[in-house]
């Protein structure tokens, strides 16, 4: 196994992004709600570079008691990240996919040590 930096600890600000080059696998690094998670920038789907994908709130659709929906609404206490590629949908802190865990992003392992973050491949 090799370790990369990602940078110094606290460098990485809430809602950042850093995807770095692990002799030439990618991972993206995500300062999520205050904790770092990382995943492979592959997609679940087609492998697109999913890590490079808008993020935004998690949108719900409620059903009413007649299963008709009449607005959407963001919950705000998730966030997912859409891969530019086909627009699938990922919670940023599990790596789920909203339609249930077999489809789920990779991933990968963070490490703290000497106040540097660095990801292990």
């Amino acid at each position: 196994m090799k370790s990369f930096v990602v940078g110094r600890v606290g460098e990485l600000a809430e809602g950042e992004r850093r995807v770095i080059s692990c002799d030439g696998t990618e991972v993206g690094v995500f300062n999520v709600d205050g904790e770092l998670v990382a995943w492979y920038n592959q997609c679940a789907h087609r492998g697109g570079p999913v890590c490079q994908g808008r993020i935004y709130h998690r949108v719900r659709e409620p059903v009413d008691e007649n299963g008709e929906t009449r607005t959407l609404q963001y919950d705000l206490k998730r966030k997912n990240i859409v891969c530019p590629w086909h627009g699938w949908e990922f919670d940023l802190r599990t790596g789920h996919h909203p339609g249930g865990e077999r489809f789920a992003l990779r991933r990968a392992r963070l490490e703290i040590a000497d106040g540097h973050v660095y990801v292990v491949v």
